[in-house]
């Protein structure tokens, strides 16, 4: 059976959306298949990439990617998921098809403060939640078959 496709974003494709496309790879890779990118493509964070890089993934390699550049090249997804603050998420096109819109909201790295260690310290919660959220996610839809 082929691969459920999913695309995460959010507004820079720099740190929310690489972390979940990166821990969906990672963790239900037998039945779904990620990708991501933002409505405004920037720079990936090279504090994401540290956190990361704590559980063994390494994202380094990673370029951002705009969201419409992918729309206009007809892609269909099964699910387009939506990291970012729901104002935000309501920027994201309409994919073809029969795509499932889905929208978790998680707190926007770069606005975290202080020194590095500070910051690093703020988003090791947002990158756990995250893969929370995604083994939560997988298991129902792996179960379901759906």
């Amino acid at each position: 059976m082929p691969k459920q496709k999913v695309l995460f974003v959010c507004i820079h494709n720099s740190a929310r959306s690489q972390m979940a496309e990166a821990w969906l790879n990672r963790l239900c890779a037998d039945s779904l298949e990620a990708q991501s990118a933002g409505l405004e493509p920037g720079v990936l964070n090279p504090l994401v990439v540290e956190v990361m890089k704590e559980e063994g993934i390494d994202i380094s390699y990673k370029k951002t990617k705009a969201v419409f550049d992918i729309f206009k090249k007809g892609e269909k997804f099964d699910y387009v998921i939506t990291v970012c603050d729901e104002a935000s998420a309501e920027r994201c096109p309409v994919f073809p098809g029969l795509t499932q819109r889905l929208h978790w909201s998680f707190p926007d790295p770069s606005k975290a403060i202080g020194t590095d260690e500070e910051k690093l310290q703020q988003i090791r919660p947002i990158r756990d939640a995250i893969r929370q959220k995604i083994e939560n996610w997988c298991a129902k839809v792996c179960a379901s078959g759906k």
